[in-house]
């Protein structure tokens, strides 16, 4: 399934194992396709789906690039790798937060096989999020190294709280068809690009 003209409304699976990589993409950039690349890679996955998200509840919306061009030029990034699919099914949903995405998605397409994948950075922030233990009680998740945050996240609270669920780096490719709680921190060779120094470096010229 590619990622050009496929519609929120279209969505026709071609696997169970599905990684899902939300954020405001704002915008997408080659760290999102290397992260998208190994979790294909190690999680065992048939797709990456990039959900591009209206607004961030996080972020301010000073500074949001439109929608639609965040989506096109995610779609320019992913364009040489067929197995990740960019989306803003999260309009179509009529969903802000991650843990009603994942209750709508699920709802959606009960044979699927979903994964969450964030950063470290997401790790140590999750305690943050609306219903921050019931998204980990939802669907597996998949934490990628990021510096600098990687020694905070594993010291976090979501980190220990959930400690007992971790499961080790070896068993990465079986995290898909477990049931949550379930998580893997994979120590991935990180990528160096970043958004706020893309948005940066385009305002400066």
């Amino acid at each position: 399934m590619g990622t050009g003209e496929t519609s929120n409304s279209e969505l026709e699976p071609a696997g169970r194992r599905i990684g899902l990589l939300g954020g405001s993409f704002n915008p997408a950039h080659a760290g999102h396709f290397h992260v998208s690349q190994q979790a294909l890679k190690l999680l065992g996955l048939d797709e990456v789906w990039w959900l591009v998200s209206p607004q961030n509840p996080l972020k301010p919306e000073a500074g949001m690039t439109a929608l639609q061009d965040r989506l096109d030029e995610a779609r320019r990034i992913a364009q040489d790798q067929p197995a990740i699919l960019v989306t803003a099914i999260e309009a179509e949903l009529g969903t802000r937060y991650t843990v009603d995405t994942l209750d709508a998605l699920r709802q959606r397409y009960p044979d699927i096989d979903f994964v969450l994948l964030v950063g470290a950075d997401i790790l140590e922030e999750l305690p943050r999020w609306r219903d921050w233990e019931r998204i980990i009680q939802t669907v597996p998740i998949a934490v990628f190294a990021r510096k600098p945050y990687t020694l905070q996240a594993l010291s976090g609270l979501a980190a220990r709280r959930f400690a007992q669920f971790r499961i080790p780096e070896e068993e990465a490719s079986t995290l898909a068809g477990r049931t949550p709680p379930a998580w893997v921190f994979l120590h991935i060779r990180e990528h160096p690009a970043s958004a706020t120094a893309i948005r940066t470096a385009r305002r400066t010229g």
